[in-house]
């Protein structure tokens, strides 16, 4: 699997702007449906207590345990809209799944509390969850291979790089959010009502991208999607295509997403848990701009890392990420939690979104160069949502576990061999340059 493109990185000034203009609106979408995703683990602390009882002491591992539930719906999107996006292209799949996002997002922000419906509430919640689950699912395998398709080749790592630009800034957009809450209420208001203008917020933008994603062009060739539509392309958006004839490249998006994932979640989701809670009982303020600013980081540097791997080819900076990820995550786990300072905590966590930046900025494009036309969109989908179910979704919950029986320690060594999995499969099975599925026509979904 070759990393970096080999063709002529010069195209005429209109296909540069066509490209610049579908990306826009493609990271549109993915901006609003990730916000979607983070302001649940951002704003998880102040509606806890309106879905489970305050006396209730596993109440924030259920919440977690919630959270972590919804990676399980993350394969079943996958396998349904990418095989939708295979055959009736990605532009129609994205525009269905960020209607789905928007309507849970709703849902959630019009529940009623379970000191007034008892047990319906915590599991209106989750049936919520589940289908943002099933929506994101989709959302991650036809963005991610829309974005790898309408970029120019020369600058796919550039251009693709911002799906993982609005992926992080819909992170950014959550803590900003509770920022200008933070601002303007108290505590209590905010877990009084304020964490439902948030998810409320979340769902009336997805309206606006609904709009913007009709305007796209379709990445997928016309012919492609009349061959699927008349019967005559039976192998575009199959699981049986997938895993008899694509099985190795599935492997090899799982084994690459793996470390990934588990990394992302660790450093990008539990680290700010982790700022978070060491300013709780002083300085809360602090705390979120802290977070604020070291995400906004991490989202600029994904452009950066783009670029750079059009210059030196992907597995370079997979295999920095792997490398820094191996020596760097038992320091962030263990020892920001102990960061007083606000500089201090501020770098530690910069330095592992430096670090992460390997992964997240190339990562769409990689997993994109593996496959054909025909099950391109399922087999990134797939292989990303099953290794995202088994490692990512799962490591806030783990760490929990592991903070609640003092064995830390535990998880530290989990995620480091994860890690180092993935960055044996960067080492010894990828390469940085050479022709790859998006640098050729394909046709073999035709035949």
């Amino acid at each position: 699997m070759p990393a970096a493109d080999t063709r002529d990185a010069d195209s005429a000034p209109g296909d540069l702007r066509r490209s610049i203009s579908n990306t826009l609106k493609g990271s549109a979408g993915n901006l609003v449906e990730w916000y979607d995703v983070y302001v649940y683990s951002v704003f998880a602390t102040y509606f806890e207590a309106k879905f489970f009882s305050a006396d209730d002491r596993n109440a924030t591992l259920y919440v977690w345990a919630i959270f972590a539930m919804t990676f399980l719906m993350r394969p079943i999107g996958a396998w349904y809209f990418g095989r939708f996006a295979d055959r009736h292209g990605r532009r129609l799949a994205l525009t269905v799944s960020v209607t789905l996002m928007a309507v849970c997002s709703l849902l959630i922000a019009v529940t009623p509390t379970v000191a007034t419906i008892g047990i319906a509430a915590p599991l209106l919640l989750l049936f919520a969850r589940l289908l943002q689950g099933f929506a994101t699912g989709g959302e991650y395998g036809a963005s991610a291979t829309y974005m790898s398709e309408a970029a120019i080749p020369g600058r796919r790592g550039f251009l693709s790089s911002f799906h993982y630009v609005t992926l992080v800034g819909g992170h950014v957009l959550a803590q900003a959010t509770l920022l200008l809450m933070l601002q303007w209420l108290t505590p209590e208001q905010i877990s009084d009502w304020g964490w439902r203008v948030a998810f409320g917020l979340g769902g009336i933008a997805a309206v606006v991208v609904f709009w913007l994603r009709r305007s796209m062009d379709e990445s997928l060739d016309a012919a492609a999607i009349e061959a699927a539509r008349t019967g005559k392309a039976a192998k575009s958006g199959s699981l049986r295509e997938l895993f008899v004839h694509q099985w190795r490249p599935l492997l090899l998006c799982f084994l690459i997403t793996a470390g990934g994932t588990l990394a992302f979640y660790t450093y990008s989701v539990i680290g700010p848990k982790m700022v978070q809670a060491q300013f709780a009982g002083g300085d809360v303020l602090t705390g979120t701009v802290i977070n604020l600013v070291a995400l906004s980081v991490l989202m600029l540097l994904q452009p950066l890392g783009g670029w750079l791997s059009d210059l030196v080819g992907r597995k370079t900076l997979l295999v920095f990420f792997g490398i820094g990820g191996v020596l760097y995550t038992w320091f962030l786990v263990l020892h920001l939690p102990q960061q007083t300072g606000w500089l201090h905590a501020f770098g530690v966590l910069a330095l592992g979104f430096v670090i992460l930046t390997g992964y997240t900025s190339i990562n769409a494009v990689v997993k994109a160069e593996l496959f054909p036309t025909h099950v391109r969109a399922l087999g990134v989908g797939l292989g990303y949502a099953l290794a995202n179910s088994a490692f990512g979704g799962t490591a806030p919950l783990l760490y929990q576990a592991s903070l609640r029986s003092d064995h830390v320690e535990t998880f530290v060594l989990y995620a480091t061999a994860v890690i180092a999995v993935s960055l044996l499969v960067y080492v010894f099975f990828l390469e940085n340059k050479g022709r790859n599925w998006l640098d050729h026509a394909d046709e073999t979904h035709l035949r």
